[in-house]
C-alpha cells in the first residue's frame, strides 16, 4: 500500500480523519507508524498529500491530511478486454489500474466460459476492491470505470462506433499482420481478447467498425500477462 485511500465518511472533522480497517492494520503492521510520523494518502476522486499519525491505537488511527497534489495523469489508452476466468480477472484490474486505465469494458466472446459470467467478482463491490489495490500501488486517486458487455455482436455493431469515434482502436490479435506500434499518445481503444485470440468471426466484426488487427509476437501470453505488455508499449 503505497498509498492510503481516503474516503469523504473517514472524515471527523475538517483536515482529520479516523481509520479502524484493513488501512489501520497496514499502518501498523508495515510502516510500524508512530505518533507524529507522516504517511502518503490521497482521497478518492481527489487529491494526494500527507497524513500526520495523530494517534495509533489497537482499534483506531486517527490522522491530521494535508491534500495539495493532483493525481499522476491518467492513461490514454481504454481497455476492452474479453472476461477473463476469476483469478485473472483480478490481476488484470488491479495491475491495467496501477498503469493508468480509467475505463474498462469486459466483454463477451465466443471463448469465453459463460460461468465466467455468474463470478462474485463481477459485483461491483468486488470490482472496487481490486480497483483500488491498483490505486495504492500507483499512488493514484481516480477510480476507474467498469462496464460489462455480455453479448459480443451488440458490443461490435453498437458500442464499439460509439468508442471509435474518438480514439484509435487496436485489437490484440496472435494472427494479425502488423506488430504493435509502440508509444503513441493518442487516444486508444485497446481490445484484447482471450487466450488464443479472438475467433475470425469476431476479428471480422471488429476491424468491420475501424479496429487495427496487431501483435506482440509469436508467444502466446495469459491476458494479464499480454494487457501489461501491450499498455507499456503503447505508453509514451
Amino acid at each position: 500500500m503505497n498509498l492510503i485511500l481516503l474516503e469523504e465518511g473517514d472524515f471527523v472533522a475538517p483536515g482529520r480523519v479516523r481509520l479502524r480497517d484493513r488501512r489501520l492494520e497496514h499502518v501498523r503492521a508495515i510502516h510500524r507508524a508512530r505518533p507524529g510520523d507522516d504517511l502518503r494518502v490521497g482521497l478518492i476522486g481527489g487529491q494526494i498529500g500527507t497524513g500526520r499519525v495523530l494517534s495509533l491505537e489497537r482499534d483506531v488511527l486517527e490522522l491530521e491530511v494535508q491534500l495539495s497534489e493532483p493525481p499522476p495523469a491518467p492513461s490514454a489508452v481504454r481497455l476492452a478486454v474479453a472476461l477473463p476466468r476469476p483469478p485473472s480477472l483480478r490481476k488484470l484490474l488491479q495491475q491495467a489500474t496501477a498503469l493508468g486505465v480509467k475505463e474498462f469494458v469486459l466483454l463477451h466472446s465466443e471463448r469465453v466460459e459463460k460461468s465466467y459470467w455468474q463470478s462474485h467478482g463481477l459485483a461491483p463491490e468486488a470490482l472496487q476492491r481490486q480497483l483500488v489495490l491498483g490505486l495504492e500501488q500507483a499512488r493514484d486517486t481516480i477510480l476507474p470505470r467498469v462496464s460489462l458487455e455480455r453479448r459480443f455482436a451488440r458490443f461490435a455493431r453498437e458500442t464499439l462506433p460509439a468508442l471509435l469515434a474518438g480514439s484509435r482502436g487496436l485489437v490484440a490479435h496472435p494472427e494479425a499482420e502488423q506488430v504493435c506500434p509502440r508509444a503513441l499518445a493518442e487516444p486508444l481503444t485497446l481490445i484484447v481478447g482471450p487466450e488464443g485470440g479472438f475467433v475470425p468471426r469476431e476479428i471480422e466484426l471488429l476491424c468491420a467498425e475501424g479496429a487495427e488487427p496487431v501483435h506482440l509476437g509469436p508467444r502466446l501470453l495469459r491476458v494479464e500477462t499480454a494487457v501489461v505488455a501491450l499498455l507499456a508499449r503503447l505508453a509514451p
